[in-house]
């Protein structure tokens, strides 16, 4: 499993952006705050609940980010996860 850089948090989009290597190439990807939901329903996750989830997360998260630059639909909810190409 390669691993998984959170580069920060996109503010308008309410999600991370992180960077995962796809084929030798590095791949920006959006991972929205609502997947984090059951950290604190209702509520944003702190910066350092949200590190821990992407870290806890990171294979799936992976799959997803491989997938959408396969041009292949993620299984949800990580079919919420976009490539940052894509937005």
């Amino acid at each position: 499993m390669s691993p998984v850089e959170v580069i920060g948090r996109d503010v308008a989009r309410e999600a991370y952006r992180v960077q995962v290597d796809v084929a030798g190439s590095a791949r920006t990807a959006f991972v929205p705050e609502c997947l984090m939901e059951t950290l604190r329903p209702g509520e944003r996750p702190s910066h350092q609940q949200a590190y821990e989830w992407i870290a806890a997360h990171r294979g799936k998260i992976e799959t997803a980010v491989i997938a959408r630059a396969a041009a292949r639909q993620p299984r949800p909810p990580y079919d919420l996860v976009t490539l940052a190409e894509e937005s």
